[in-house]
């Protein structure tokens, strides 16, 4: 990329508060951006966008979102919005570029909450229920968070991060279920349904969305305004054709820009119904397609597996027309399976939270087992080796890719590692045919890909680390028919300690109480010594074998 000033590269911005701004990667490690097919004004606030404008544009009785045992329709979620961003300015004192923290289920609050903050100029980041007080602490920390708005039933490990940390200093509750009855909803019940939202620029950061590498230390990828309606623009209209007639379902986290896209940008884009449910896990994600007439199902391939096992003769999935699959590799016994029991095509593709969605698919008409299909328009992809050469057809490399979204990490030195030569390297290996289809041929790095979460193994190891019974452990991911793998920690003993499963499973209990209970190993084997080099390198990859 030529030497070019952030001057020469961003357009205006509204935030008083400028850390994302000047946080930014330097611009000589940015990734190339193909943003020919996407021209948007300079001033663009996304959620504006997704409420406002789409009443404007007559969908204001159409439904929006669906969930807690009501529908409520375009202008319901305009005015719930502003009410919502009044607050926040008025009471809380929010500035444009501040930095605001979401910890909610999947639920219509939780959404309305991210969209009132977007419209008051923050920058948002959702974050799962299941976190923990200490990793929670680690994203404020990162991203200097001063703001957080909690669902009232997830309290406690945010407040006990709060009060450690020296940025967190406001936390305020709101109501995910139907009641609405918590201080934030309550404070909104005063205000106006008109908000005048900040005129945020097109490349200010709206969105910070988190990841974890190898180290297990996290990673806050920066998601502009105009990536958002990129990627709705783009993958959502090439690919999935999304009319207003549209109903989502899924169960993936809003939290992961996997399931905040599939579950809520997709269908606010372009006036389709959001169904957003708690209870949306895999075994009854049937009755709830069943249910609401669903048409398109986001998910990953370990949940289309627990759906097909729950699936019985009388199923009616006559209203679905597309399942999404992502989050990891497609088995093809799960793909034909699919397609012989529903007759319903699934779409295979690729993501990465530094991309913000799917860049990699198949489509309606071009799909087969096995196979990730082809690059979004407006995206392109190669192969390469160590090197950063390409690789010739048929050869397993590196997968690299660029295109109008792309990586861009807050003050993280790994920014260097994931961009070359303009080229996002994405961590994953494939290979590419003579008609330019892309394989998946396995993760580059040691993170473990379990039921669609990606889990990074060292931090598991720290996890265990810090009990007194484990002197030595080293982490990796273990296939598994169900999940796609699972985490296998093999563990050597302090002096005194017996392994047996009595201690197996305080080790559980033990990790699931200091991380997020899903990252836990769920094979523990006790072993007198780690394999590792003559320079005391642990070799995983014998753990592996």
């Amino acid at each position: 990329m030529p030497d070019r000033s952030f001057d020469d590269m961003l357009g205006p911005s509204a935030h008083v508060d400028t850390f994302t701004r000047d946080n930014l990667p330097p611009p000589d490690q940015w990734p190339d951006f193909l943003l020919d097919r996407f021209d948007y004004p300079d001033r663009l606030n996304i959620g504006v966008e997704l409420t406002d404008a789409m009443v404007a544009r007559g969908h204001g009785d159409r439904v929006a979102l669906i969930g807690n045992g009501r529908r409520r329709t375009y202008k319901e979620l305009a005015d719930w919005t502003n009410r919502l961003a009044h607050v926040l300015v008025d009471d809380l004192g929010v500035k444009p570029g501040n930095r605001i923290l979401i910890r909610s289920a999947n639920n219509p609050a939780m959404v309305a909450v991210w969209l009132a903050a977007t419209k008051a100029g923050a920058v948002v980041v959702n974050t799962m229920p299941l976190l923990r007080a200490g990793e929670l602490g680690q994203i404020v920390d990162k991203a200097q968070i001063e703001f957080a708005l909690c669902d009232t039933r997830l309290m406690d490990e945010i407040a006990t991060c709060a009060k450690t940390s020296q940025y967190l200093k406001t936390v305020v509750g709101f109501d995910g279920t139907l009641n609405h009855d918590a201080e934030l909803d309550r404070l909104a019940l005063e205000k106006p349904v008109q908000f005048d939202a900040v005129d945020t620029g097109r490349d200010d950061v709206a969105l910070l969305g988190f990841t974890s590498g190898t180290t297990g230390s996290p990673k806050a990828t920066m998601h502009f305004h105009r990536d958002i309606l990129i990627i709705a623009d783009g993958y959502a209209k090439e690919v999935l054709n999304v009319t207003p007639d549209d109903i989502f379902v899924g169960s993936p986290p809003l939290a992961f820009t996997f399931g905040l896209g599939g579950l809520a940008v997709f269908p606010l884009r372009f006036g389709a119904a959001a169904t957003l449910l708690e209870s949306a896990s895999p075994p009854n994600m049937i009755e709830i397609i069943e249910t609401y007439r669903a048409t398109v199902s986001f998910t990953a391939p370990t949940a289309y597996r627990v759906m097909l096992r729950a699936m019985d003769e009388g199923a009616d999935l006559s209203s679905l027309r597309a399942a999404v699959s992502a989050g990891e590799t497609l088995p093809a016994p799960v793909y034909d399976e699919w397609i012989e029991k529903t007759g319903k095509p699934m779409l295979d593709g690729i993501g990465a939270t530094e991309m913000l969605h799917i860049f990699i698919s198949n489509r309606f008409d071009d799909h087969r087992p096995a196979c990730t299909g082809k690059p979004v328009t407006g995206y392109e992809a190669k192969i390469v080796d160590e090197d950063g050469a390409e690789a010739p057809r048929g050869t397993v490399g590196r997968l690299a890719v660029r295109g109008p979204t792309g990586c861009r990490y807050l003050a993280d030195d790994r920014q260097v590692k994931y961009v070359l030569d303009g080229w996002n390297i994405t961590g994953d290996a494939f290979t590419m045919d003579e008609d330019g289809y892309l394989h998946f041929a396995a993760r580059n790095d040691d993170m473990i890909l379990s039921s669609g979460y990606n889990i990074a193994g060292p931090e598991v190891e720290a996890a265990l680390l810090s009990h007194d019974a484990v002197a030595e452990c080293a982490v990796v991911g273990q296939p598994d028919e169900d999940r796609g793998a699972v985490v296998a920690a093999h563990v050597v003993l302090s002096e005194g300690h017996t392994g047996d499963e009595v201690l197996a499973k305080t080790l559980q209990d033990f990790v699931k109480a200091t991380i997020a209970p899903y990252k836990y190993p769920r094979i523990i084997r006790f072993i007198d010594a780690l394999p590792k080099t003559e320079t005391g390198k642990i070799q995983r990859f014998r753990l592996k074998d």
